[in-house]
């Protein structure tokens, strides 16, 4: 099966990625099928050849996930965003804590309308006079 994936060039901390195609078992920084762009992660600079992705896309070549979702954002292809980062339930779990919190807070901290204030107040119930 062909992939459509980043492979890594460029000096140490600097990295800079080729956007390549070759069969999904070889090595991605071995020989290639065709170069299809480069993108460089630290100027968010991003150079593809469309007619040549949709045509290896025709072909049948499966972009990675990171791929995919940059696709979408040039508007090669229609469809919704994959999700690239994996969090662990231990970390999502303190992540949802947090948030949670957060609002508590804001619900105390915020100041609260006159027309609310109005309605809490107790209601004194009219004793009819006699006359």
């Amino acid at each position: 099966m062909l992939a459509i994936r980043l492979s890594r060039k460029g000096k140490k901390k600097q990295p800079l990625y080729r956007i390549i195609v070759n069969e999904k078992t070889k090595d991605p920084w071995g020989d290639y099928l065709e170069n299809l762009g480069f993108y460089n992660s630290r100027t968010k600079e991003l150079n593809l050849k469309a007619d040549r992705i949709k045509y290896w896309l025709n072909q049948g070549a499966q972009p990675s996930d990171t791929l995919w979702n940059m696709f979408i954002t040039k508007g090669l292809i229609e469809g919704k965003k994959r999700t690239v980062t994996k969090i662990s339930k231990k970390r999502l779990a303190k992540i949802t804590e947090k948030q949670k919190q957060a609002e508590l807070e804001i619900k105390k901290s915020a100041p609260v309308p006159e027309a609310v204030k109005e309605q809490e107040k107790p209601v004194q119930a009219e004793t009819p006079q006699a006359g």
